[in-house]
């Protein structure tokens, strides 16, 4: 494994992660319930010790001139996904690994999964790992503080369980090709996103599908028909499920109580463009779609959440843009043209462009931002088809807010 940090020069910033109270997945948050189980360890042989880096400096242009902050090597495969797990940031790639790094000093911890098929998700939620795999499960992780073997595999899914309950009866099987049937409970087809809300995990599939599973006792609550081709990301939030497709669209889901999950609304992109991801705002009201064409579109939600209206078109890459995530009033896109794009959030939804910062040698397919206040800003974590991940320091201060259209590029 490689590991490349940044020369250490003065002045630096001490960097220290305070032992987390909760768990934060790629998009979401997790219900109260959940949050009540074991957390993930915040330390478990290593001490919090303090970390010196060299932090961008502002040039003379105003612009900020960026390198990573490091450079992890170490994957097989094209990093496919990131998420944050207490003091660990797991990257998954195309080839079957997982990586767990250690903050604040970004050390290769422990891996797992190999062999358990290419990664294309994951979640984390309590004191569970939810991974979705290109054979169409998912995979069930459990961290323990006591076990050698940190992330230890409990149960697949669809689970053993759910499988004989259902497999005698005919109902219960679908059509999923021609001469060609399953039950309802598997997906058909590559699982491509997850999401986790309120005591539940979502996945949603190039199958088309959408489906809920029961985080409690890993049952398949309900398979919805989402969209007329594959999904390819997926976002909670206010209790509303969003599910972006190929088909142009993002659909917006939600339930009542026990109810099972209904269509609130649809918003729709730019005609015959792939949506490759969607992101939500924290208080609901924004939903921003990445599409292939190199928009990032957004929409503003009505109060109850039953409309939603078209409110910025940005033309953010010169390629396709496959991720983007949010830290405050920052949104980042990554693009197959290899670059990361900085955007302010402005009044009515609208983007103003804050930078590019570039440096990967492949398309960036997975963002995570880290909440941790880190010196005047915060880090963000890129893996690309470069099979590397990439962390960056972010400042928040006004001074970066004002480089409109100037680049920010690798030193």
């Amino acid at each position: 494994m490689d590991l490349l940090v940044s020369e250490i020069t003065t002045p630096s910033t001490p960097l220290l992660f305070a032992a987390a109270t909760s768990t934060i997945g790629m998009s979401t948050s997790s219900s109260s319930s959940e949050a009540s189980e074991d957390s993930p360890a915040t330390s478990f042989r290593f001490e919090l010790q303090e970390v010196k880096y060299d932090f961008p400096r502002k040039s003379l242009s105003g612009a900020y001139s960026y390198r990573p902050l490091a450079v992890l090597s170490g994957h097989i495969g094209s990093v496919s996904c990131l998420a944050l797990c207490g003091e660990f940031i797991l990257s998954a790639s195309q080839g079957k690994d997982i990586i767990v790094w250690q903050q604040p000093d970004l050390r290769l911890f422990t891996k797992f999964g190999q062999g358990d098929g290419s990664v294309k998700a994951l979640v984390t939620v309590g004191h569970k790992v939810f991974t979705a795999h290109q054979d169409s499960r998912i995979r069930v992780w459990k961290v323990s503080r006591r076990s050698e073997n940190v992330f230890r595999l409990v149960d697949t899914l669809p689970t053993t369980k759910d499988y004989l309950g259902k497999f005698m009866k005919q109902s219960n099987y679908v059509q999923t090709r021609r001469h060609h049937k399953k039950l309802w409970i598997e997906h058909a087809d590559s699982i491509s996103c997850l999401t986790v809300y309120n005591g539940l995990v979502y996945s949603g599939s190039w199958d088309k599908t959408l489906k809920v599973w029961k985080i409690s006792d890993l049952k398949c609550l309900e398979s919805i028909k989402a969209h007329d081709d594959a999904i390819n990301g997926l976002v909670a939030c206010k209790g509303i499920v969003y599910s972006a497709s190929a088909d142009g669209k993002i659909k917006a889901w939600g339930k009542e109580g026990k109810s099972t999950h209904s269509l609130k609304g649809i918003l729709e992109g730019h005609r015959d463009v792939s949506l490759n991801s969607v992101i939500v705002s924290d208080d609901g009201k924004w939903v921003y779609g990445g599409g292939s064409d190199g928009f990032v579109m957004g929409w503003e939600g009505s109060y109850d959440f039953v409309s939603w209206k078209l409110v910025s078109e940005t033309k953010a890459h010169q390629m396709a843009v496959l991720c983007m995530c949010l830290m405050g009033e920052f949104l980042f896109s990554g693009s197959a043209d290899k670059n990361i794009g900085i955007w302010k959030r402005e009044a009515f939804g609208k983007l103003s462009k804050v930078g590019i910062i570039n440096g990967h040698e492949g398309p960036v397919k997975c963002l995570q931002a880290s909440p941790n206040n880190v010196g005047g800003g915060f880090l963000l974590y890129s893996g690309g088809l470069d099979k590397s991940l990439r962390v960056w320091w972010v400042p928040r201060h006004s001074a970066l807010q004002n480089t409109e259209d100037k680049s920010i590029s690798l030193c």
